[in-house]
């Protein structure tokens, strides 16, 4: 597992690689310090296994995770969007923070030397993922 800093990613020619960035639609601008966690198996029904995590920078991306391991045929992202959908708000209380959403989390199939970039558009009661370029 590892802890990136970074904002630049790396991938091999057999390793998939994966960013992500965040929008927070109800306000028209990126959503800052997302907590992102990224986690690999290697097939349908292999266990996940945490392989990075990571946070939004000011813009909203989160590009620096490492490449993902070379058996790896699914990859997940999970945002922890509770705390800035609850400070969004104006609301805070409960274990989520008062979000409706207080994670939102992302499952997908890779292949490898591919590059897979995840967006996320997010607001207080919905969210959409798509795969960008």
């Amino acid at each position: 597992m590892s802890d990136q800093t970074s904002d630049r990613h790396t991938s091999g020619d057999t390793q998939a690689s994966v960013s992500t960035h965040v929008l927070d639609t109800s306000a028209g601008r990126p959503a800052a310090a997302i907590g992102v966690e990224l986690s690999a198996r290697a097939s349908p029904d292999a266990a996940w296994s945490v392989h990075a995590r990571a946070a939004t920078d000011a813009d909203g991306r989160c590009t620096g995770l490492p490449a993902l391991p070379t058996d790896t045929t699914h990859a997940r992202l999970r945002f922890d969007v509770g705390p800035h959908l609850a400070a969004a708000s104006g609301r805070a209380g409960g274990a989520d923070g008062g979000a409706f959403f207080p994670e939102v989390t992302v499952a997908f199939a890779v292949a490898a030397g591919e590059h897979y970039h995840v967006p996320l558009l997010l607001n207080p009661f919905g969210y959409s993922v798509y795969r960008g370029s």
